[in-house]
This record gives structure tokens, sequence and C-alpha cells, in this order.
């Protein structure tokens, strides 16, 4: 894998740019980028207003904490990230927690 990758610093969503956490096509494979073969730009995301997942990945905050948990952000209707998912934070507080 890392014959063809490289880290780069990545954007996490609700999190912010972490540094090293992702992985790019190193310069040698340039010829299999999608994004230069195809000319992308992959746009920022942007977090749903009033959602507290970055806050909730971090550790700050719980998802009952969240003002859309379980109101407007359900699994049936993921507003952001931690309810996308059964993995995501949300998603597993909704299902298990009593």
């Amino acid at each position: 894998m890392y014959q063809v990758f490289e880290p780069t610093d990545a954007p996490w969503r609700g999190i912010g740019t972490i540094a090293e956490s992702g992985l790019k096509i190193r310069k040698e494979f340039d010829s299999f980028n999608a994004e230069k073969k195809f000319d992308l730009a992959v746009p920022d995301s942007k977090e749903p207003k009033g959602c507290a997942c970055g806050e909730i990945l971090l550790g700050l905050k719980t998802p009952p904490e969240c003002p859309l948990y379980k109101k407007v952000c359900v699994p049936e209707y993921p507003v952001g990230p931690c309810m996308v998912s059964t993995e995501g934070t949300c998603a597993a507080y909704y299902k298990y927690h009593t």
C-alpha cells in the first residue's frame, strides 16, 4: 500500500484537518490519480447546522447533548456523520443506550 500511497494531511468531518492522517497517490502513480486525470475538485464538507458530531467525536459532548439527537437526527434520517453508519457514535448510542 505504501508503494502507491503516502501520508498527507486530511480533513475530518466535524474535527478539522489532522496532519498525516490520510493517504494520497505518490507522484510516480499520477497517471492513475482520478483527481488529476479528470480535473476533479473535491468540495469541503460542511457540518449540518446544529450538529454536534465533532464535539461528540472529541469526547466533549455525549449524543443526548446534541440538539438534533433523537429529534431530527435518527438512524432512518441521519443528519450528521455520527448517525450515518451503524458504527457511528450516535447510532450506537441510539441503539444500545438504555
